[in-house]
């Protein structure tokens, strides 16, 4: 190892000990994605058709693959919002290793299944990513298992790294690649991939801006931690950047931006209906990135944003894709206050369906509301094409005499 935690050569021995256990994941060109951020290309690095759907996969395996004979006889435990976790027991699995998963509560149920049906023994315990750390450590204290972290360990940042190699290989004309970033396991090894043997690509980070601590870290200078959050970017919601990935990060990685659960619902949206990928938050936040704007300097450059996992929750993309088309401006709420009399109601239906708005809920009321004798408030949930459309809604109920609250 150099002075930083890993260099090239880890990166390049990682990849010759896990080439038989992983997928090397294809990198196809969005059109969509192009069109979109103003970039001369852009090529999405599907790691969400990686084993266990996620990169993850491969610094676990890295570090599995690593472990001396005893290490393997005491058995493994590892801390994990899921991917993390599905990488180590699937690792252990193909490797005849018992392994402990130890899980936050409020950890997705199909990353939970998914997890136990590679024969792990799954925990769950604590809030946060952070919280199910500790217990993982203290398992290792009473239980003896070997720890495998989620990102602060040379292995899987070397793991990871191979991602790197990849790219520059499939795409050797590549200007930029953007990589989302949570505690830091990923982009670092990218980074040390990259920098290490293209230093005029850039590196660029995407991250949560419920959780940016790699972000807050940089702009201190040192590595803080955040005030734990709740983000539809579960795999990347890590308070505190690693103690071996900051360093990386700081020398190597050109920025990191960051986007709200808004932007990223609408990053997993643009995947899932102009790409036809499932992407989970985390691994649609370096597309969301760039569909918002966030990397305006990247115009005209050729860009690779990887797309780092796909194992979202059933239960969560129904209301992911209303956030995206929130966001996008096709679904809205408003609420109107109508004069109390015959034919008002209809009125209001009549102008929405000149403007081509369709009603996907209503509700009318008299009751129960701060409103007038002669007033009834409605309740609208409408399908719209878009902000200007949404706009021009307002603008002609207004033009109408109806009261419009947003």
């Amino acid at each position: 190892m150099s002075e930083l935690a890993i260099g090239l050569a880890d990166v390049r021995a990682a990849r010759e000990r896990i080439r038989e256990y992983v997928y090397e994941t294809n990198c196809p060109h969005s059109s969509a994605l192009t069109g979109l951020s103003g970039c001369e290309a852009v090529w999405l690095k599907l790691e969400n058709r990686q084993k266990t759907r996620a990169f993850k996969a491969r610094g676990a395996l890295n570090r599995i693959l690593s472990l001396s004979e005893e290490e393997r006889a005491r058995g493994i435990v590892a801390a994990s919002a899921g991917n993390h976790a599905q990488g180590v027991a699937l690792g252990a699995r193909e490797l005849g290793i018992d392994a402990t998963i130890v899980m936050p509560e409020g950890t997705p149920l199909a990353k939970v299944t998914a997890t136990r049906s590679y024969g792990a023994r799954v925990l769950l315990s604590g809030a946060s990513y952070n919280d199910a750390a500790e217990v993982a450590r203290q398992l290792v204290i009473d239980e003896g298992l070997t720890m495998v972290h989620a990102f602060d360990d040379p292995f899987v940042m070397a793991g990871q790294g191979t991602i790197g190699l990849e790219i520059l290989e499939q795409r050797p004309d590549v200007d930029a690649v953007v990589v989302c970033v949570g505690g830091g396991g990923l982009i670092s090894g990218i980074a040390v991939a990259i920098k290490e043997l293209r230093p005029d690509v850039a590196v660029i980070g995407a991250q949560t801006e419920r959780l940016p601590s790699m972000r807050a870290s940089l702009e201190a200078g040192h590595i803080v931690s955040t005030a734990p959050a709740v983000t539809i970017a579960d795999g990347i919601a890590v308070k505190t950047p690693g103690e071996l990935t900051y360093p990386i990060v700081a020398r190597y990685v050109d920025e990191v931006v960051t986007c709200s659960d808004e932007e990223i619902a609408a990053g997993i949206l643009f995947l899932l209906e102009r790409e036809k990928l499932l992407a989970e938050g985390a691994g649609a936040v370096a597309v969301a990135s760039l569909l918002a704007g966030k990397l305006p300097h990247l115009a005209g450059k050729k860009v690779v944003a990887i797309v780092s996992g796909g194992n979202l929750d059933m239960n969560l993309l129904s209301r992911v894709i209303d956030r995206g088309l929130v966001s996008d401006g096709r679904l809205t709420e408003l609420t109107l206050h109508l004069p109390d009399e015959p034919g008002s109601l209809a009125r209001l239906t009549g102008i929405l369906a000149k403007l081509r708005v369709n009603i996907l809920e209503i509700s009318h009321t008299r009751a129960f509301r701060n409103l007038t004798l002669n007033e009834t408030q409605v309740d609208l949930k409408v399908e719209t094409r878009g902000h200007d459309h949404i706009e021009e809604m307002v603008a002609a109920l207004r033009a109408e005499g109806f009261g419009v609250l947003i």
